[in-house]
């Protein structure tokens, strides 16, 4: 085969299915229908002789023939990009880009997404917003494979990556108004040991909730595990359970003043909440569109 016979757009295509793993995920990468990645693909396979990917669980693998290929590819096209970079660029009015966001919890999508939908919906209605849900330590190598595009939320383990500090953020215990041990002690700053007699709701989203008991010696006093947030103010205003949560997220569910809070000195307590992206994709027109527009809708520190 003769390179004057390798389309541009098959080796990005080549390149996008290789770091993504997956067609769908390498046709929304670069805007074009899964059908057509397919079509370009078959064409690959046919002038190089070779399936190139292959059917694995969750998406594709790439055979040997493609691990050799795959350096030399990139190096091309990384190349092209840099002396292409002064003409690059990312227009939102136009774009039809998808961004794949890790909020970390159901209260980020609560927090986030109508104010960047609304950005959005105003100045890039062609673009789409995909919320994901990974554990922390699978983000790092979703960011390389452009799996993920951006994280919200406080990841002090999450290595190899770029971070925006948006806004510190403490954890409050969180009970009904009229709690029968708590009710005389709203908005106070009690010490930790009146949390003794108390029972608690821990939300697995939130290990730190679970961490913060454990260092108290609380562990005991966990009565119920939680996989989100939103179950959390039918389930305090029902019970005395009380709960360790961020003090954002306590705000919104006491907006009709129906709850109160208390903020002892904890362990693990105070955190902030970033902005995260990988490195790699770092200077990425649309990446760093979407992180201008994020830390200025978000970013208060």
């Amino acid at each position: 085969m003769n390179v004057d016979d390798v389309d541009l757009n098959l080796l990005r295509l080549f390149d996008a299915i290789y770091t993504r793993q997956k067609i769908s995920l390498a046709a929304d990468a670069l805007g074009i229908s899964q059908p057509a990645a397919s079509q370009g693909l078959t064409r690959l396979r046919t002038m190089l002789g070779d399936p190139l990917f292959v059917r694995a669980p969750g998406g594709v693998r790439p055979t040997p023939r493609a691990e050799r290929l795959a350096v030399s590819v990139r190096n091309a096209l990384e190349i092209l990009d840099q002396a292409l970079a002064d003409a690059d660029r990312f227009d939102p009015a136009f774009s039809q880009r998808v961004f794949r966001i890790q909020m970390m919890s159901d209260m980020g999508e609560e927090r986030y997404l109508p104010k960047m939908m609304r950005e959005i919906e105003q100045h890039a209605p062609g673009v789409r917003v995909e919320t994901v849900d990974l554990l922390q330590t699978d983000l790092s190598l979703a960011f390389d494979k452009a799996q993920v595009d951006f994280a919200f939320g406080s990841l002090p383990r999450l290595q190899g990556c770029h971070l925006q500090p948006l806004f510190d953020d403490r954890y409050v215990v969180f009970f009904r108004k009229d709690h029968p041990v708590l009710r005389h002690q709203n908005g106070g700053s009690p010490p930790v040991s009146v949390l003794q007699s108390l029972e608690f709701v821990a939300v697995h989203t939130h290990a730190d909730t679970s961490r913060i008991l454990k260092l108290l010696g609380l562990e005991g006093r966990l009565r119920l595990v939680t996989q989100n947030f939103l179950s959390l103010p039918f389930i305090v205003s029902a019970t005395n359970l009380c709960v360790l949560m961020p003090g954002s997220t306590a705000r919104v569910f006491n907006r009709d003043g129906g709850f109160g809070t208390i903020t002892p000195d904890l362990p693990l307590g105070g955190f902030t909440v970033s902005l995260h992206w990988s490195r790699r994709f770092h200077n990425d027109p649309a990446i760093m569109w979407f992180r201008q527009v994020a830390t200025r809708l978000f970013a208060t520190t």
